[in-house]
């Protein structure tokens, strides 16, 4: 964390910003708790200018790029007696009963608002484009590779075609190969991750549908999504990879695994009971 606030960053170089910039700063300022959960496509939505203005206007306040100014905005806009970006809700002098009840509230507030998100079509096209795919690609970074693994366990188990590769070049490479008889399933809570938009250009290149896992319905990402599946869990910049986001994203994919399950019964219930055999004998 720097040691002078991003607020007195902007406004020191206020003057020295362009028209857009200033457009951009002037959100900022008015509206910053808001703006650390924003995608770059949201926030560039909101203050009627392009992606690119809003990069620009980071490097301009020497940030690397918008995830790195987001970091730092979340610093800034932080309470002294909360827990920062942990929850909104959570105080330093809450007991274990208080921390145990509102990360439960949580945790169900995300579930249930990703249910409200659900379009039932989408996901239904979504089930279907699974069931015609020759392979099912899963890709994610980070703490979405966590999820994108444990969603091709959950698959494996009922089908021979999922594909998960744990390295970043490894996943581009596998996009590259795709064709138009495959899809790939891409997962990251921001949508603006590099590797896996260009993980999703690839893939999209090759003629491969791509369906995303994300929670901003618009982003770098869903630029080249076919089909875009939204989660209901607020992340901040310090809190990557919090169960939240997590959980509602494994949601999802639990939806659309039972799903396929259900529209493949035949062939998914001979898969289930030939892979439980398999793993039976390594238990005790």
């Amino acid at each position: 964390m720097r040691a002078i606030s991003i607020f007195s960053t902007i406004q020191s170089s206020y003057n020295r910003f362009t028209n857009t910039e200033k457009k951009v700063a002037d959100y900022i300022l008015e509206h910053a708790k808001e703006v650390v959960y924003m995608s770059i496509t949201d926030l560039a939505d909101a203050c009627g200018v392009g992606e690119s203005s809003i990069f620009r206007f980071c490097k301009s306040i020497s940030f690397k790029g918008y995830q790195e100014f987001k970091i730092d905005l979340a610093h800034s806009t932080s309470v002294d007696n909360e827990i920062p970006q942990l929850s909104d809700q959570v105080l330093m002098h809450d007991s274990l009963e208080e921390v145990a009840s509102k990360a439960l509230a949580s945790n169900m507030n995300a579930l249930n608002e990703t249910y409200k998100r659900i379009e039932f079509t989408e996901i239904g096209n979504a089930i279907e484009l699974l069931i015609e795919a020759n392979r099912i690609h899963f890709f994610g970074v980070g703490s979405s590779l966590m999820t994108a693994l444990e969603a091709n366990n959950k698959f494996m188990r009922i089908t021979n075609k999922t594909v998960c590769a744990f390295d970043s070049h490894q996943q581009v490479m596998s996009a590259s190969l795709m064709t138009d008889k495959d899809v790939a399933v891409i997962i990251s809570y921001s949508g603006s991750t590099k590797d896996s938009i260009e993980v999703a250009r690839k893939a999209t290149e090759r003629g491969a549908a791509v369906i995303v896992i994300t929670r901003f319905v618009k982003s770098p990402l869903t630029a080249y999504s076919d089909i875009t599946l939204l989660c209901g869990a607020n992340e901040g910049p310090l809190q990557g990879g919090s169960l939240s986001a997590k959980l509602s994203q494994l949601y999802l994919l639990d939806v659309l695994y039972i799903e396929y399950f259900k529209r493949t019964y035949q062939d998914s219930i001979v898969s289930r009971e030939n892979t439980s055999a398999a793993v039976a004998v390594k238990l005790l």
